[in-house]
């Protein structure tokens, strides 16, 4: 039985009884979600006019675009049946590793690295896709093969494979964020599934010597460690340390209250990717302190939503609905404090999106998907307690 687990009891240590449910839907993290796409355009908008097309609403208009079909294909995802996704799993991962290999042949090359296809006004980045879509198969093995998991070496081993064949994908892009993404919050799965504790010391023993021999032997990842050590070093201010230096003037510039939208002076060409990567710099500038902690919190409250629903779904023994709204809680997770970490001079530069917010077409329909994906899981969930409750009540 599912909760029997110990790990998996974690998050239901207090069953909840069936209940009349109301609201079939989390109306929390309906508007979480859309209060973060409005905070996100309006910096985005901010960040980028100060562009070399001439054009000061060019990438407004590109976001606004962006967040409109993320919204229509959210709601087409609102309307699938977890069960039909569960079942699909496998054919969506197939998709995605084809992706990523035709990305290798056919892709766009932009700053060095090869991971957009081109569609006329959008370029895709099949790596986005290829989070969710490793993590839907994943919860979809873990439901399946979860005994197997736990008392089989080769049952543990199976989904590493899965996960080295993408990451070496990924690697010839090269896109090494997104690969600590996709180990970090598989190897999270894989702990609460209830597989042994020596497995993940073996395993993580094997990635850090693998992880530190591509920041070693890779210079501009070295080079970026060593920035992030030191980045007032007056030798590499100028070269490697220029946009965490920049973004921490960002910050530093806004205060508690922020200069005001609009005004930020490191937009102007100094913080580069200021729309991008280091969007949360240009909101820490403009909106401060006060907007830094409510653009957390909001952050905070999506992931906390989303482990809830976690939670009802393991009192519901519903696997497969456990594993990947748990899974997208902890690639939210990492995400946000890796993004933040950045731009705030607390880990090294690494070029992942912050959700729901940053600049870029993928990154914005994947998590808006992923969004939807959780109120289906949570709509199921609230109707079989409904269901539950009216048939106790005519029992």
């Amino acid at each position: 039985m599912l909760l029997n687990f110990s790990r998996l009891n974690l998050f239901s240590r207090n069953k909840l009884k069936p209940r009349r449910a109301d609201v079939l839907y989390d109306s929390v993290l309906v508007w979480c979600s859309l209060v973060l796409l409005a905070i996100g355009f309006l910096i985005v908008t901010s960040a980028s006019v100060y562009n070399h097309s001439g054009d000061v609403i060019f990438y407004a208009k590109r976001d606004i675009a962006y967040i409109a079909i993320a919204l229509s294909c959210g709601l087409i995802a609102l309307v699938v049946n977890i069960g039909f996704l569960e079942r699909a799993s496998g054919f969506i991962l197939l998709c995605c590793f084809f992706l990523l290999i035709l990305v290798l042949i056919i892709g766009s090359e932009i700053n060095g690295a090869k991971r957009w296809l081109s569609f006329g006004i959008m370029n895709l980045q099949p790596a986005e896709f290829a989070k969710l879509g490793l993590f839907c198969y994943m919860s979809s093995y873990l439901a399946r093969k979860g005994e197997e998991v736990r008392n089989r070496i080769w049952g543990f081993l199976k989904p590493q494979l899965v996960i080295v064949l993408m990451a070496i994908f990924l690697l010839m892009q090269p896109d090494f964020g997104t690969v600590i993404v996709i180990y970090l919050t598989t190897l999270s799965l894989l702990f609460i599934s209830g597989a042994k504790l020596y497995q993940f010391v073996v395993l993580v023993a094997l990635a850090s010597i693998a992880f530190l021999r591509l920041v070693i032997f890779t210079p501009y990842r070295l080079a970026r460690l060593t920035a992030y050590l030191d980045p007032w070093d007056d030798d590499m201010k100028y070269n490697e340390t220029y946009q965490i230096t920049n973004s921490l003037m960002a910050f530093g510039r806004g205060g508690y209250f922020g200069e005001g939208i609009g005004n930020s002076v490191q937009k102007l060409d100094y913080l580069p990717e200021a729309h991008t990567d280091f969007v949360f710099a240009i909101l820490a500038e403009e909106m401060g302190y006060i907007g830094v902690f409510i653009t957390i919190v909001l952050l905070l409250v999506l992931i906390i939503r989303a482990l809830m629903i976690t939670k009802k779904c393991l009192l519901q023994e519903k696997l497969y609905g456990a594993y990947l709204s748990f899974a997208i809680a902890i690639w939210f997770s990492l995400q946000t404090f890796i993004n933040i970490g950045a731009a705030a001079g607390m880990l090294p530069t690494k070029g992942l999106t912050l959700p729901l917010i940053s600049y870029g077409g993928s990154s914005l329909l994947v998590m808006t998907v992923a969004v939807a994906i959780l109120i289906r899981i949570d709509f199921e969930a609230r109707l079989d307690d409904a269901q539950a409750f009216v048939k106790g009540s005519r029992g």
